[in-house]
């Protein structure tokens, strides 16, 4: 098969979608690489190092798709990127179609085969290519938030830490949330977690205990109330295939306290806040009555050597039976890689996506 890796175009995006370990490993199998020139240079992947690794490389994005059968990338394909689309195509890589319906539309009608990482299954119901990206995503949300704390960035001038402790709520538990919540009690942060199931805040509280942490079952009320205390507010809201819901609520920033800071992790997905609006690494943030929001859609891209290891560690050995088996046989006969399947010639496959967008 012939795999193409494109250049990210995205702001400050400068993750790869193939490492030269993974090109290695594919070009051993048979399969030929090309690799966009400059794919992977900012994060120290040089062109020679992606040729010593089996590939070829091709100067731009154009010959990269129009030479592919399979193309690997991170982010959604932009609009820069949908005129060399086409039927005979399949690429694979976060889609977010729920985030963004026009740009599901325009995707839809170039008839590529599109798998999406994020719906991509494991035998245990995680999303095993989702999660890498959330983890750092979880981490990068303390760090982000505590910095847009401080002053001179328009924050409330606190700092998370043991000296003055601070009020941090995280809301949705997944995985993610989790290690924002594991994050926050190292820095010993007030800790309210929030969650729709009681038995995840119940396992939370068996591993972390009472002190300083406040376990609370999602509502509207009980949301609102957290909110209005907390310094910092991370939302890791996230539902397969679909539109994050909207579980802060624009009139709730009314009550909260002046250069607090809201982390929208969901935001690929559309944003669990109802104020949400994406931003990127150059501008992150804008403030909304007086409460600063960060909405960053790509927040891993600001690690994205840690983030392409981490990321080509969990997506390679499907990327390998896909080239091994070919799309269709791989997409028939792997029923967790089907679930990544979202749109085929022109149409909307899976099924909660499907729900998700009327076009």
């Amino acid at each position: 098969m012939i795999i193409g890796v494109p250049k990210e175009v995205k702001n400050n995006e400068n993750r790869v979608g193939l490492t030269p370990s993974s090109v290695k490993h594919l070009s051993e199998l048979g399969h030929s690489i090309y690799v966009e020139s400059s794919a992977g240079s900012s994060i120290g992947f040089t062109d020679d190092l992606y040729i010593s690794s089996g590939a070829t490389i091709l100067e731009s994005a154009e010959e990269i798709f129009n030479s592919s059968d399979l193309i690997i990338k991170v982010k959604e394909p932009t609009d820069s990127e949908l005129q060399y689309l086409r039927e005979d195509l399949s690429i694979f890589t976060y889609l977010h179609l729920a985030g963004d319906s026009n740009q599901a539309k325009k995707l839809l009608e170039t008839g590529v085969t599109g798998i999406a990482y994020e719906t991509v299954t494991a035998s245990n119901g995680s999303l095993p290519l989702l999660a890498p990206m959330s983890y750092i995503a979880g981490q990068l949300s303390i760090v982000v938030g505590s910095y847009h704390l401080l002053k001179p960035y328009e924050g409330r001038g606190t700092l998370i830490s043991k000296i003055d402790p601070r009020v941090v709520t995280v809301i949705g538990a997944g995985v993610a949330g989790r290690e924002a919540i594991g994050k926050a009690i190292a820095n010993n942060a007030v800790v309210k977690v929030i969650d729709l199931n009681q038995s995840v805040l119940d396992e939370l509280q068996s591993k972390y205990g009472n002190q300083n942490i406040e376990y609370i079952l999602s509502t509207s009320e009980s949301i609102q109330e957290a909110v209005s205390e907390s310094d910092l507010v991370i939302g890791s809201v996230y539902v397969v295939g679909k539109e994050a819901p909207k579980v802060v609520k624009k009139e709730m920033l009314k009550n909260m306290i002046s250069g607090s800071v809201l982390v929208d992790i969901s935001i690929d997905q559309g944003g669990c806040f109802e104020t949400s609006k994406p931003t990127n690494h150059d501008k992150p943030t804008f403030i909304k009555d007086n409460i600063l929001h960060y909405c960053v859609t790509n927040m891993p891209g600001a690690v994205p050597l840690t983030a392409s290891n981490a990321l080509n560690h969990a997506t390679i050995p499907f990327i390998t039976e896909l080239a091994e088996k070919g799309i269709s046989k791989a997409l028939n006969e792997n029923q967790h890689l089907m679930n990544g399947l979202n749109i085929q010639n022109g149409k909307i496959i899976h099924p909660a996506v499907k729900e998700a967008i009327s076009l």
